[in-house]
C-alpha cells in the first residue's frame, strides 16, 4: 500500500470533444497519484505533447479527425519515443480487439463512470508496479559493462581519442550522434544515444532530454523557461542551450536545489 500511496503518475488527456476532455480531467482529480500535465484536442497534438512532456499515462480518444487514437500509438512507436501506458476511450466497442493488440492498458466506453475509471486506475497501478518490479531483473550488473574513459570522435577525415570528462554534451539528429568537447566537435560511432549513455559514468553524464546527454560538470547556467521548465547553458564555445525534459526537471531541482 505504501508503494501506491507514493506513486506519481503524469497523465495526458486527448479528446477532440472539449466536454468529454473536461469531464475526464475532472474525474481524474479523485486520484491523488495523478498529475495532469496537459490535454490535447487531436492526434497530431497528442504525438507532439507525448514527445515534449513524456507522460507516464495517456487517456486517448479513439475517433478523432485526421490522426485517430490508433494512429497516435503507431506514430509514437515509429518515432521510438518513451512509450507511456495508453487507456483508450470511445463511445463504440468495436475497437477493443485492436486496442489490446496495440497493448493498451485498458479500454473505456463513454460516458466514463467514476466506478469504471476506478477499475482502470487499479489496472494502471498494477501495470506500473509490475514494470518497477521488472527493472532490477533486466538491468545488467554494473561490472558487466565498465565505464569508458576514452571516446572516439570523428572530425573531418580524422579520428580523435578524447577523454570522456572533456565531453560537454552529445546530441542525436536523424540517427547521427554529435559530440561536443572542450576543444573539438565531431561524430560518434555509437548508433544510439542510449548506448553512448550506458558506456559512460552515470554520476557525470545525464540524459536531460531524449535527444541530449550532458556532462553535469560543464553546465554553466540554468535558465528558467516557460511553464516551470528549464534550459541548460553549457560552457562550450557556442554557449549551447539545451532543453530539460519535464520528466528530468525534478532531478534538476534536486541536483541543484532550485
Amino acid at each position: 500500500m505504501a508503494e501506491t500511496a507514493t506513486m506519481t503518475i503524469r497523465a495526458l488527456v486527448v479528446d477532440d470533444e472539449q466536454l468529454a476532455c473536461d469531464e475526464l480531467a475532472y474525474l481524474l482529480r479523485a486520484f491523488p497519484e495523478i498529475e495532469l500535465v496537459g490535454t490535447a484536442k487531436n492526434g497530431l497534438e497528442a504525438v507532439r505533447l507525448i514527445e515534449e512532456l513524456e507522460p507516464d499515462l495517456v487517456f486517448l480518444d479513439v475517433q478523432m479527425p485526421g490522426l485517430d487514437g490508433m494512429g497516435v500509438i503507431r506514430q509514437v512507436r515509429e518515432k521510438k519515443l518513451p512509450l507511456p501506458h495508453f487507456v483508450l476511450a470511445t463511445a463504440y466497442d468495436q475497437y477493443a480487439v485492436e486496442a489490446f493488440r496495440l497493448e493498451a492498458t485498458d479500454y473505456l466506453l463513454k460516458p466514463v463512470s467514476k466506478e469504471r475509471l476506478a477499475e482502470t486506475m487499479d489496472r494502471v497501478r498494477r501495470a506500473f508496479q509490475e514494470r518497477q518490479r521488472a527493472l532490477p531483473a533486466t538491468a545488467p550488473p554494473p561490472s558487466v559493462r565498465p565505464h569508458r574513459t576514452k571516446l572516439l570522435v570523428k572530425s573531418g577525415s580524422r579520428n580523435f581519442i578524447v577523454d570522456a570528462q572533456d565531453v560537454i554534451y552529445a546530441t542525436i539528429n536523424n540517427g547521427l550522434i554529435t559530440i561536443v568537447t572542450t576543444n573539438l566537435e565531431g561524430y560518434s560511432n555509437y548508433r544510439t544515444i542510449e548506448d553512448l549513455q550506458a558506456s559512460l559514468d552515470p554520476e557525470t553524464f545525464w540524459r536531460v532530454h531524449r535527444s541530449y546527454l550532458v556532462n553535469i560538470n560543464h553546465i554553466k547556467e540554468v535558465i528558467p523557461w516557460f511553464k516551470s521548465s528549464y534550459q541548460l547553458r553549457m560552457d562550450d564555445k557556442k554557449q549551447t542551450e539545451i532543453p530539460v525534459s519535464r520528466v528530468q526537471t525534478k532531478r534538476l531541482r534536486a541536483l541543484l536545489r532550485l
